[in-house]
């Protein structure tokens, strides 16, 4: 065996060194210091490591540094690590159970009996923060599993050690620990070079969280925290956060009159006057768009039997799902899960395949394209219901189309188009993602032959349409590949909100074929997909886009006459009068409150124009219109106004 290893670089280079130097000291003799000043982690063909990891063997090498997005992730993980050796020290007895990084920051959930109070998290912070300065190194060890248990079961760390054996009885012989500072956890890594190299921590919040998720575990302390390089950064970030937090839906939306919940019906929202109009508005925008462009519309029915579930594969890894319904009729001396044979439809997909088979299908329709709406139920756990992102009676702008495979690139080609359309009009962007088969043969349907077949004909539609796409493995539907599209609001935000699923399991599950121009019968493929996805998650991503403040062809309430006093009120109600007749959504204020104290109501109910009606406005039959925020368009004819509703009242699409 040669004394030296092979190392390539991004850039396609190739350097030479003697087997086993570690990354760092590789990266300070082969590239440069700046380089190893810069760096926090490091890819050896593509696994993370970190810096002080021997390269043992030739090897493609990238060194990611302290701009990527990646290593403030890893960072973050490292700052859930001294956080939880904070708490242990301020508090002696409190347990350790996991502590990862996530979006925009970290978690870590300990066992102990007293809650953490505000001022407990304003010292943990401090301590946290100081831990950082004192820039303590990660040093990792690998050990085996029988040394780790005994480790932590000589700390009394019972979560741990149940961990430690979950990993072990999965076939793991060694554990990785890492330690800074004398404290000690296991994790894979990698961690950065040392704590003083995290920056910045902040501590935001504590909360309640199940061991593993669990209702029936017990009931652990969440304590959530940030990190970031720099305070400038850190700051631009809480800056965020504020206004995240003003532009809540669960708070904007009960306060405009949107939505509101009822103990009696959790996770079902109660769609309130304003949040109907809302609802209906974006309804028949998407209702439009679909009958120009050959969808038929259809109404199936709510609830179905269990054999429409067993056909659809629906029933074996998606009951747990489900709302179950007894069937009146079932011997009351049966198990009552024996008694339910029927179900709330969670999704569509399954009834527009039954309406499929009610004809002889010709190759002639195809694309065939069905749209819903229709309500659907899922049965999610109370404690993940949250305003409405996350329900359990939502409606989806729902299309099954089905299809030649000789059409499968031109159909996903038109749906992209239509996605451009839609969020255009709102103005977000979006990107895509490619999901591949679920890695466990158990939580898919149809041998790896059907799926080779799914995913190499959506990988290809894919590319013929051109826009970028990221590999997402592993996250596909039971049922087939897909494509996710994820939008950024105004904010930065990334949300997941539509899908197109290829599904070539359907047609064989329910035997749906139609005839070619050859007079034989073939299987179509079917393509699942959604615009908005929910109307609740959609509603929800719009308001906080917008703050509430909602484009006049889309807010609930597109404009509001106000008097100046009792005098002009028969100008102010002919104005709206004939607003309303031209099919916008209008009212009159022609209360006795004071001026500024009807506009500033306007304001708050974040309406896009209120027209002031006063002497001047009534002798010429004009308005004095104000946009939302403020802007004063100055006094304009009644005729004037009409053009400038014309163009932003009217939908987009």
């Amino acid at each position: 065996m040669s004394d030296l290893v092979k190392v390539t670089l991004p850039d396609g280079s190739q350097k030479e060194a003697a087997r086993g130097i570690s990354v760092l000291d590789f990266v300070k003799v082969h590239i440069g210091a700046g380089l190893a000043k810069a760096a926090y982690f490091a890819k050896l063909d593509g696994q993370p490591v970190d810096l002080t990891r021997a390269i043992d063997a030739d090897a493609r090498l990238e060194v990611v540094t302290t701009r990527s997005p990646e290593a403030l992730e890893v960072a973050r993980h490292d700052a859930a690590h001294v956080m939880a050796s904070v708490v242990q020290q301020l508090f002696p007895g409190t347990q350790v159970t996991i502590g990862p990084s996530i979006d925009d920051g970290f978690y870590y959930d300990f066992a102990r009996e007293k809650p953490f109070t505000p001022e407990d998290l304003e010292r943990i912070e401090a301590a946290t923060n100081a831990a950082v300065k004192a820039d303590h190194p990660f040093l990792r060890e690998e050990v085996s599993m029988e040394a780790a248990l005994a480790l932590f079961e000589g700390q009394g760390e019972k979560y741990k050690v149940e961990i430690i054996r979950d990993i072990a009885a999965k076939g793991a012989r060694t554990l990785t620990l890492y330690r800074h500072g004398g404290w000690v956890d296991f994790c894979l890594g990698p961690h950065g070079p040392s704590t003083g190299r995290i920056g910045v921590v902040k501590l935001t919040s504590v909360a309640g969280a199940y061991w593993r998720g669990d209702s029936r575990n017990a009931m652990l302390q969440r304590i959530y925290g940030t990190a970031f390089f720099d305070k400038k950064a850190l700051d631009a970030h809480l800056a965020r956060l504020e206004e995240v937090k003003k532009r809540d839906h669960r708070k904007l939306g009960p306060a405009l009159g949107l939505f509101a919940f009822h103990e009696y019906a959790p996770g079902s929202p109660f769609w309130l006057p304003a949040g109907t109009t809302l609802f209906n508005v974006l309804q028949e925008a998407m209702r439009r768009l679909v009958n120009r462009n050959g969808y038929q519309e259809v109404k199936t029915p709510l609830l179905f039997n269990k054999r429409l579930w067993e056909m659809s594969g629906h029933w074996g890894p998606y009951k747990k799902n489900m709302f179950l319904v007894v069937d009146s009729e079932s011997d009351e001396t049966l198990p009552l899960d024996e008694r339910c044979s029927f179900s709330l439809k969670p999704m569509n997909c399954p009834s527009h395949h039954l309406i499929y088979k009610m004809g002889r299908r010709s190759y002639r329709e195809l694309p065939l394209r069905y749209y819903t709406t229709d309500a659907l139920h899922r049965n999610e756990a109370s404690g993940s219901l949250g305003g409405l992102t996350r329900v359990r009676q939502f409606e989806q702008d729902d299309s099954h189309i089905y299809l030649m495979e000789s059409q499968i690139a031109a159909e996903v080609r038109r749906i992209v188009d239509l996605m451009k359309i839609v969020y255009g009009a709102f103005g977000l962007q979006f990107s895509l993602m490619f999901s591949t088969r679920p890695p466990n043969p158990a939580d898919r349907i149809g041998d790896d032959t059907l799926w080779d077949k799914a995913e190499g004909a959506l990988q290809a539609a894919l590319e013929q349409i051109g826009l970028p796409w990221q590999l997402n493995a592993g996250d596909g539907a039971f049922y087939g590949p897909k494509i996710d599209f994820t939008v950024t609001d105004s904010l930065g935000r990334q949300w997941q909100t539509c899908t197109i699923q290829l599904d070539y399991a359907a047609p064989e599950r329910f035997d749906l074929t139609y005839v070619g121009d050859d007079n034989a019968e073939h299987r179509p493929v079917v393509i699942h997909r959604a615009i908005y996805g929910s109307f609740e998650r959609f509603i929800a991503i719009l308001t906080e886009h917008y703050a509430g403040a909602f484009p006049a062809w889309l807010a609930p309430l597109q404009a509001r006459v106000v008097t100046v006093s009792e005098r002009f009120v028969d100008w102010g109600r002919a104005v709206a009068e004939r607003l309303t007749a031209r099919g916008w959504r209008i009212d009159l204020d022609d209360s006795n409150d004071k001026l500024g104290a009807k506009i500033r109501n306007s304001e708050l109910a974040k309406i896009p124009f209120t027209l002031v009606v006063g002497e001047k406005e009534a002798g010429a039959q004009a308005v004095s219109p104000r946009r939302h925020g403020g802007e004063d368009l100055k006094t304009m004819p009644l005729d004037a106004f009409v053009e400038l509703m014309s163009r932003e009242a009217t939908p987009p699409y």
